[in-house]
C-alpha cells in the first residue's frame, strides 16, 4: 500500500526503531504519535519495523492496542483510515527484555533478523532508549555484546535527558557509550531543539537583511528568555528534589536557546557547522564560581502555598516525595554574559520555574532606546522596540515599534505586529519528535546536542551549583501562582531593565496590528 500525504515529505531509509521503555509515558504521549505521523505525511520508509520492549509481559495484539489508544488520545492525527491504520501497525511488534541479561539481546537480535527481511531493511538499527540515564552504559554493553551491532547497515543511539546530574557524572557516562558508540552515532535529544520556532530563529536571524545588521550590542541592550511552567513537580517529586530547575530546565533547554540567538552565522548549513557555532557560545560565558558572583547573578526560589481561582495549590515541601527540609530550587533566574566581540556587554537574562502565572516558552529581544532629547525623545518618553519570539504553546513572532497616534499631534504609541504561525496552521504543526525522530533517522544530528555542548553547559552550571551547596542561605520562596521571587525583579531593576510581559499579556495603550487581521 502507498499511503499518502498532501506535504512535501522526506521519506527516512528503511529501518528498525528499538524503543526501550514501550510501556512508559513518553512512548505513550510522544513516540508513538510522532511515528503514526511520520507513517502518514509519507515521511517514514515502508520497510520499516518497531520493536517496543520493556520488561512487563504484552502480546503483539496488547501492543497494538495500547499504540491505537496512544494515537488517538495525543496524535494530532487520528487513526480513522482502517487501511492506513492496519498497514502501519503491522509493522509492530513487542518483546519483553531484562536489559540486564544479554542473553535476552541475543534473542532480540535473532528477531530483529526476521523483521528485517521480512521488511527488507538493510540492517539499519536506531536504539530509542527512554530510560534512566544509569540504564545507557549497561543497555549499551548489551548490544554490542548480544550481537545487535553486527549488521551491515548504520546503528544510531538515542538518548533522552538528563545527560548525567554534573559534569564528572556525565563524563563517566559518555566514556561508557563511547566504548560502544561513535560520537556520530550518538544523538542526545532536547526536544526543544525541534520546537518549530527554535529552529526558526537561524531563519529569522540569517534571512533578514534588517535583523543581522542589528544584532550585536552596539543595538541591543539585553535578551530575556522565560521558560515558565503552571504545573508543580506533580508526581515526580523523588528526581525532582534530586535535580532543581538549574539542572532539569537550565543545563539543557536555557542554554541551548541561548546558543540559538548569540551563535554566529555557520560557513554552512551543515549539523556540524551550526553546532560548532553554539559550542563557541558555551565557551564563551562568563563563569560564576564563588558565592558572591553566584549571590550577585543568580536568583534561585522555591514555590510556597498559593491560590490559583478557586484552587488552593500546596508548597514544594508538601509535595510527594520532597523533603519536608529541602532547599532544591523550582525556579532560578540568571544574568548571564557572552564574553567575545559580538555580545560582550549584554546581559542575557533567562528565568524558569514551576508553578508560574503562564506556560510559555519566549525569547525577548529589546533593542537600545533612541538617543533622549533627540526628536520626539524630547517631547515623550519612547518605549524600546522589541522583537518577541514566541516558542511555546503559541507559536509565533511580533515586534513591537513606535508609531504616530492617529489624530494626535505627533504623539507617538507602540504599535505591535504580530505573527500567529499557530493561528495559521494550528492543530497540525509537527511535534518536536516528529522532526528529532525523523532527523535521527536520515542521520541528521543538526538540532541533538554533542558531547562537547554538553561538557561546556555542565561546566557552567556545576560553578553555581557549587556555589549554592556551600551556602543555601539565598533561597527566595515565591507563592504558587505568582511570577516568582522579588529577588528576579531587583536583577533587572538593578540594570535599569524589567521582565517583559509574556504569552501576550502586553502591557497598556499597545495597538496591535495581526497577520490573521490584515
Amino acid at each position: 500500500m502507498t499511503h499518502n500525504t498532501s506535504f512535501e515529505a522526506v521519506t527516512s531509509t528503511g529501518a528498525v526503531y528499538y524503543l526501550f521503555g514501550a510501556t512508559g509515558d513518553l512512548a505513550r504521549r510522544k513516540l508513538f504519535p510522532a511515528l503514526y505521523s511520520l507513517y502518514k505525511e509519507g515521511k517514514l520508509s515502508n520497510n520499516f519495523a518497531v520493536v517496543g520492549l520493556a520488561r512487563r509481559p504484552r502480546s503483539n495484539e496488547q501492543f497494538r492496542s495500547d499504540l491505537y489508544e496512544s494515537i488517538n488520545e495525543f496524535c494530532r492525527y487520528k487513526a480513522d483510515d482502517e487501511e492506513l491504520w492496519n498497514a502501519f501497525a503491522q509493522h509492530f511488534v513487542y518483546m519483553s527484555l531484562d536489559i540486564n541479561n544479554v542473553d535476552g539481546f541475543r534473542e532480540l537480535n535473532t528477531l530483529s533478523c526476521e523483521l528485517e527481511e521480512r521488511f527488507d531493511i538493510p540492517g539499519n538499527r536506531l536504539f530509542y532508549l527512554a530510560l534512566a540515564p544509569s540504564l545507557f552504559g549497561p543497555v549499551s554493553f548489551n548490544l554490542r555484546d548480544g550481537g545487535m551491532l553486527e549488521t551491515k547497515g548504520w546503528h544510531r543511539l538515542v538518548i533522552e535527558k538528563p545527560f548525567g546530574y554534573d559534569l564528572p557524572s556525565a563524563q563517566q557516562l559518555n566514556e561508557q557509550l563511547n566504548q560502544v558508540f561513535k560520537e556520530e552515532e550518538i544523538f542526545r535529544i532536547d526536544h526543544y531543539l525541534g520546537k518549530e520556532m527554535v529552529q526558526n530563529i537561524e531563519v529569522i536571524r540569517f534571512a533578514n537583511g534588517f535583523f543581522e545588521p542589528l544584532w550585536n550590542n552596539n543595538h541591543i541592550a539585553n535578551v530575556q528568555i522565560t521558560l515558565s511552567e503552571t504545573v508543580g513537580v506533580e508526581e515526580r517529586g523523588g528526581y525532582y528534589d534530586k535535580s532543581g530547575a538549574l539542572r532539569d530546565m537550565g543545563q539543557n533547554h536555557m542554554l541551548q536557546m541561548l546558543t540559538m540567538i548569540a551563535m554566529e552565522p555557520p560557513s554552512r548549513l551543515h549539523g556540524e557547522d551550526i553546532r560548532d557555532e553554539k559550542v563557541k557560545v558555551l565557551r564563551s560565558l562568563r563563569g560564576y564560581s564563588s558565592s558572591e558572583e553566584v549571590r550577585s547573578n543568580v536568583v534561585r526560589g522555591q514555590y510556597t502555598s498559593g491560590q490559583v481561582g478557586e484552587k488552593e495549590l500546596p508548597g514544594y515541601r508538601q509535595e510527594d516525595s520532597v523533603d519536608e527540609q529541602s532547599t532544591t530550587e523550582t525556579y532560578f533566574a540568571a544574568k548571564v554574559f557572552v564574553d567575545n566581540f559580538r555580545w560582550a556587554g549584554v546581559p542575557f537574562y533567562i528565568r524558569t520555574g514551576k508553578r508560574l502565572p503562564v506556560k510559555t516558552t519566549e525569547v525577548v529581544v529589546e533593542f537600545k532606546s533612541e538617543a533622549q532629547n533627540v526628536l520626539f525623545a524630547q517631547r515623550q518618553k519612547l518605549a524600546p522596540n522589541l522583537l518577541v519570539i514566541r516558542v511555546n504553546p503559541m507559536e509565533g513572532i511580533y515586534i513591537k515599534i513606535n508609531a504616530k497616534k492617529p489624530g494626535s499631534d505627533n504623539e507617538v504609541q507602540p504599535v505591535s505586529m504580530e505573527f500567529c504561525q499557530s493561528c495559521q496552521i494550528g492543530i497540525n504543526t509537527p511535534e518536536a519528535y516528529e522532526r528529532l525522530i525523523h532527523d535521527a533517522a536520515r542521520g541528521d544530528s543538526t538540532y541533538f546536542t554533542r558531547w562537547d555542548e554538553v561538557s561546556h553547559a555542565w561546566a557552567f552550571v556545576d560553578g553555581i551549583a557549587k556555589a549554592w551547596q556551600e551556602d543555601s542561605s539565598d533561597l527566595e520562596f515565591y507563592s504558587a501562582g505568582s511570577w516568582g521571587p522579588e529577588a528576579a525583579v531587583k536583577l533587572l531593576d538593578n540594570d535599569g531593565f524589567h521582565w517583559w510581559p509574556v504569552n501576550g499579556q502586553d502591557e497598556d495603550n499597545v495597538i496591535w496590528i495581526t497577520n490573521s487581521g490584515i
